[in-house]
């Protein structure tokens, strides 16, 4: 019977296809929207996954989120070091400043139409850490230094700035030699235009061109490299303070769109704008033989000041976006819509399925099949066509993950969202059967005898 059945559901091959299209879509849609939803929630707490080596959060009582600065007085680092079960607490600026940036890149003349050299004068927010000066504690490791050393950080003015927004402070770049959106070889072709032409002739002592394009990844990065060498020793300009930028990181993105950049925290208070209070967060560390959760307690009773863990503190931001912003919202009407279309082009599909097969199905159960066996058919075909139609929906969302990595999109997919993704599926094939059942199951086997 299984086999009668298989048979029955890729006879008409336009309905069989039409099926599996509208539970792809189903699924398609529900994954990369929740993928994306996901990626946008782990954005807001970006820079708490960032910051390593600190199990403990110490803010105002009345922050909510990590962009929900609001500054204590400095003497409670001091109090938090008080603490029974505090290994260690430095302190941590976090805010909003003002770059200024000068810069000269190629331009065309409107009139003319010739390149020419243009000035750039940009001023931009950017999101400022200030870290502890001696620990650095809450620095980008040094896996994620594209150039440059955290220890450079402690020279005169120095700054750390993070890669996915240099294009904002410096617009006249050649970036398009970056383009992620090009593959691995045509990123090299590009670049060996330029900067890689100066790296393979140091390798090969002065017998390469420009025109060579890099044959392997490790030419790739070192293009890149030299690409971003260029930004070292420039200068901004925040708060009417020279600062100099002595090395490109990568940190995780964050829910807004400014670039990131790393100082320390004396030099943090010159660079923002002056108030009497300027420490946003103290970062403690747990000493052994005591748990984060008692520590923060301890803090939270003997200070005021509200304690959380690290991993606290990130639900607590992906919350507050969850509860007061309309991203839930929009993200939930449109994965309901994608199960709405879904069931719709499934369910008429296989209806229109079943009515054909009619004749099919009474003959037999006039040759003596059971109710139960018809069913188990109907049940059969629905999970042939949901298996398929939820691989290959799971399947294009990854790639479309796949092809977004690096780039604007926020995409993740925690495994929790692939089987809510086949309870949707089944619930579908499940409303898409029920109508089809009931029809097979009050048809008279007599049907198959008449015209």
């Amino acid at each position: 019977m299984s086999w009668i059945a298989w048979k029955m559901l890729v006879g008409d091959k336009a309905k069989f296809f039409g099926i599996i299209l509208g539970l792809t879509f189903a699924s398609l849609l529900i994954t990369q929207q929740g993928s994306i939803f996901c990626g946008l929630m782990c954005r807001t707490a970006g820079q708490i996954f960032d910051i390593t080596g600190a199990d403990l959060w110490v803010m105002d009582a009345n922050v909510r989120y990590i962009d929900d600065v609001k500054p204590m007085i400095e003497n409670s680092l001091y109090r938090v070091r008080g603490i029974e079960g505090v290994l260690w607490a430095v302190p941590l600026y976090k805010g909003n400043a003002r770059a200024k940036v000068n810069s000269y890149g190629s331009g065309v003349d409107a009139q003319t139409k010739k390149p020419r050299r243009v000035k750039y004068e940009v001023i931009e927010q950017v999101v400022m850490l200030g870290l502890d000066d001696s620990s650095m504690v809450g620095a980008p490791p040094p896996e994620r230094m594209i150039v440059g050393k955290l220890s450079d950080l402690r020279k005169p003015d120095a700054v750390i700035v993070d890669y996915t927004r240099l294009d904002k402070l410096y617009p006249g770049e050649p970036w398009d030699v970056l383009d992620k959106k090009k593959g691995s070889q045509e990123r090299a072709r590009d670049l060996a235009q330029g900067v890689i032409a100066a790296f393979r002739q140091r390798v090969a002592g002065g017998h390469s061109t420009a025109s060579e394009p890099p044959a392997t990844e490790a030419e790739d990065v070192a293009a890149r490299t030299a690409f971003y060498q260029r930004f070292i020793g420039r200068e901004l300009e925040m708060n009417d303070h020279r600062a100099v930028i002595v090395g490109i990181c990568e940190a995780t993105r964050t829910f807004q769109s400014n670039a990131v950049v790393y100082t320390t925290y004396s030099r943090a208070k010159l660079f923002a704008p002056q108030e009497r209070k300027v420490l946003s967060y103290v970062l403690a560390k747990t000493d052994e033989g005591h748990t984060p959760a008692e520590v923060a307690a301890a803090i939270s009773r003997q200070t005021g000041l509200k304690a959380r863990t690290s991993h606290e503190f990130v639900w607590d931001t992906i919350w507050y976006y969850m509860k007061y912003t309309g991203i839930p919202i929009n993200f939930g009407i449109t994965a309901a819509l994608g199960f709405l279309v879904g069931t719709a082009i499934a369910g008429q599909t296989f209806y229109n399925f079943t009515i054909e097969n009619l004749k099919q199905f009474g003959a037999l159960k006039a040759m003596g099949a059971t109710n139960g066996r018809i069913v188990g058919m109907i049940l059969l075909q629905a999970t042939v066509v949901g298996l398929l139609g939820y691989g290959i929906g799971v399947g294009l969302a990854a790639y479309f993950g796949y092809l977004s990595q690096g780039g604007e999109l926020a995409f993740y997919t925690p495994w929790e969202l692939l089987p809510i993704t086949a309870a949707a599926v089944v619930l579908i094939c499940i409303l898409a059967s029920i109508v089809s059942v009931r029809r097979v199951v009050v048809l008279e086997p007599a049907v198959v005898f008449r015209g």
